[in-house]
This record gives C-alpha cells, sequence and structure tokens, in this order.
C-alpha cells in the first residue's frame, strides 16, 4: 500500500500519525496546505518503493509557493531509489502532511518470521536510517520480539524491548499501545508486514508514525476485498511491463 493509504489504516486503528492528505495536482497541494495550517509542510512521492529521502522523493516546504513548486516537480516524474531500476517509479501523487519538531526517532516494524511462524517485533533507537544498515554497523541497537501465537502479546516483553530503546516510564507506555495496535492491524489486514520509519517523538513527548507501510500477504487477498480495490496498477504494472521488455 501506498504511506497515505498506510496512513489512513494507521488512523483508524488508533496509531498517532500526523494531519495529511493526498494531492494529484499542484493547486491541490497548496490547497491542502492550507487546510493544514501552520508555517511548514513535507511533501512526499508515493511510490512504492523506500529511502525516498535520499532520492528527493521527500521535501519540506516553507511556504505555500514552495508546497505549489515541489509538488508541480514531483508529479509526472520518475523516482529512482536504490529499491527500484535505473528508470525508477512514476510519481502520480504526493502527500502533504505538516511537520513537527523532531526529538527522537526510532524504527519499528512487524514481520511475518517464516521460520518461526509467528509475527516478529523489529525495534531500534536508530530510526530514520535503512535498517539493514544498522544491522550490519550496530546490530547491539536492534531489538527483536518474537510473538508466541497460543499466548499472544507479552506486556514484559514489550517492557523489556522498550528498556533496550532507552525509553523513559511515559514513552514505555505510549510504545507498548502503539505495538498493540499494530498487531491488532497486523492481523484484521492479513498484513506481512506493517513498518515505521521513523516513529517519532516529538517536542511534547508524543509518539507519531513519520512513514506507514503496510505490505499485504497475496494469498490472503481473498479476505481482504476492500484492500484489494487500493491497489495502485500504475506501480506495479510499469514494474512488470519493464521486466518483460528487458526478457
Amino acid at each position: 500500500l501506498h504511506e497515505y493509504q498506510s496512513k489512513e489504516l494507521f488512523s483508524n486503528a488508533g496509531i498517532p500519525i500526523l494531519k495529511g492528505m493526498v494531492a494529484n495536482s499542484p493547486q491541490q497541494a497548496r490547497e491542502i496546505a492550507k487546510q493544514l495550517q501552520g508555517d511548514q509542510w513535507v511533501v512526499k512521492a508515493q511510490v512504492h518503493a523506500g529511502g525516498r529521502g535520499k532520492a528527493g522523493g521527500v521535501k519540506l516546504a516553507n511556504n505555500l509557493d514552495d508546497v505549489e513548486l515541489i509538488t508541480s516537480k514531483m508529479l509526472g516524474s520518475r523516482l529512482i531509489t536504490k529499491q527500484t531500476d535505473q528508470t525508477g517509479l512514476p510519481i502520480n501523487l504526493v502527500y502533504i502532511e505538516s511537520a513537527t519538531q523532531i526529538k527522537f526517532e526510532f524504527y519499528l516494524s512487524l514481520v511475518i518470521d517464516r521460520s518461526k511462524e509467528s509475527w516478529t517485533f523489529i525495534a531500534s533507537s536508530e530510526g530514520g536510517v535503512d535498517i539493514e544498515m544498522v544491522a550490519e554497523k550496530t546490530p547491539e541497537k536492534i531489538t527483536k520480539y518474537t510473538i508466541d501465537p497460543l499466548i499472544g502479546i507479552d506486556a514484559h516483553q514489550l517492557s523489556l524491548m522498550a528498556d533496550k530503546m532507552n525509553l523513559d516510564i511515559h514513552l514505555q507506555e505510549q510504545f507498548a499501545i502503539i505495538l498493540n495496535k499494530i498487531f491488532v492491524l497486523a492481523k484484521n489486514t492479513d498484513a506481512s508486514q506493517v513498518e515505521i520509519n521513523p516513529l517519532i517523538v516529538d517536542q511534547n513527548d508524543t509518539f507519531f508514525a513519520l512513514d506507514a507501510k503496510i505490505v499485504v500477504e497475496d494469498n490472503s487477498l481473498f479476505r481482504q476485498s476492500e484492500l484489494v480495490l487500493l491497489k495502485d496498477s500504475s506501480q506495479e504494472n510499469d514494474i512488470e511491463l519493464r521486466a518483460s521488455e528487458n526478457g
């Protein structure tokens, strides 16, 4: 799913996100920024690939003219990241989001661990960067917890994860609530992966999912008729078409 689609599901599940809306034109992006108010916004290219920030797919706008200009340059172009080939993916939509001050950044995901036949939480105090790089250079900053499917989430294990991430008591409570809601969301959507990178703490010591990624298990789509309708064929067909052209 796209970020904006994942964030709508997050919001419905009670996972905190910043205010934002999707736009398909520079003028619409400007109007959305007006509605969101504030004096800074983030314009995010909606493509099915990670690494958007380093590739120029996430930009800060300091005024409404910037919002419109950045959007006009993004829409209709192709974004090349480390997860795409050299031709990149088309940008047909952008997400306009209110900017906020960031006090801390964390990485958080829930993935299906095939070897253990259950969901595994992966968290790190190093957010906003590639988790693969963290795993390679500073693996001690990554903590994992595999859920026992017969028992469900163990609150004690969540506390241990929070301790390893050096969260204070106030943040530990928020953290545990978010993890529980992610688990419920993953089960309800048949997700094989739910990722937040970064999960931030703002100046008011409140958690927000600054990014959102949900991957739905293909074999479960027969149960997820509403999510099937969210599929963006322009992203997937583009990949398939170029693969066939390349033999």
